[in-house]
Order: C-alpha cells, then structure tokens, then sequence
C-alpha cells in the first residue's frame, strides 16, 4: 500500500504523489489506500514507454540530506513531514552490460545515460521542484 500526509514537495495534492524525473519533468499520480508503488512504476513504465522496467525504482529522498530510500511495492510511506522528501524515478539497478540495454531498450538506456550524466554534475540528484 502507499499511504502519505499532506505535504509541500512529496504531495502536489492531497492524494496526488509527486514522482521527479531525472530529466526535470514531475509526473503527478493519484493515489487511495489500495496504490502501491508497482502500479506507480507501471504506470511509469507505460507513461515514458519503457520496456526494461526491472532496473527502474521508486526512491524517496530526504532533502537536505544524501540519504534515499528504495521503495518496493510492499511499503507504507508515513511520514508526517513530507515537505522534506522526494519521490524521484531512478534507474537502481545497473544492466551488467550497459550495450544490452541500448539494444534492448533505447528508452531506459537514454534515462540511464541522463542520470548518470546528471549525477556527475550534481551528486546529490535532480533539482528540487
């Protein structure tokens, strides 16, 4: 299930979970009890036409703060200071061979190549809003 309080930056809405690209862009999900975070990276996957979704994962980061963590599809996010988290679409599961990728699906190697690119340049992840 994925549950969250009201907040400025991890809830654009009530019941809206605000999900940062790494390309800049923000996807706003609806979300009830019953959501859980595979049907948010699924519908991701559908959203961005990704075909290779196994090495994508929902992360929630603290900002001010270099800590993340990787969100499955069985956890409940309580968390009564949203405002200070993110939920950010990232790539966490790095192919063996990154040419297999670019073969087997172009889209995720194109965010693959965008996060690590981004990541050089700023270690600590996409801009804030």
């Amino acid at each position: 299930m994925f549950h969250c309080f009201q907040g400025n930056s991890l809830l654009f809405l009530p019941n809206v979970l605000k999900v940062y690209l790494e390309n800049g862009q923000t996807k706003a999900f609806k979300f009830n009890k019953s959501t859980t975070v595979k049907d948010i990276v699924l519908t991701l996957k559908e959203k961005l036409s990704i075909r290779c979704i196994e090495h994508f994962a929902l992360v929630l980061e603290q900002q001010y703060n270099i800590t993340k963590l990787l969100l499955n599809a069985y956890i409940v996010v309580q968390k009564k200071d949203s405002h200070d988290y993110r939920c950010l679409f990232r790539v966490c599961f790095i192919p063996r061979d990154p040419m297999d990728l670019l073969q087997d699906d172009p889209v995720a190697f194109e965010y693959l190549f965008q996060q690590s690119l981004l990541h050089s340049q700023r270690p600590n992840g996409p801009p804030a809003g």
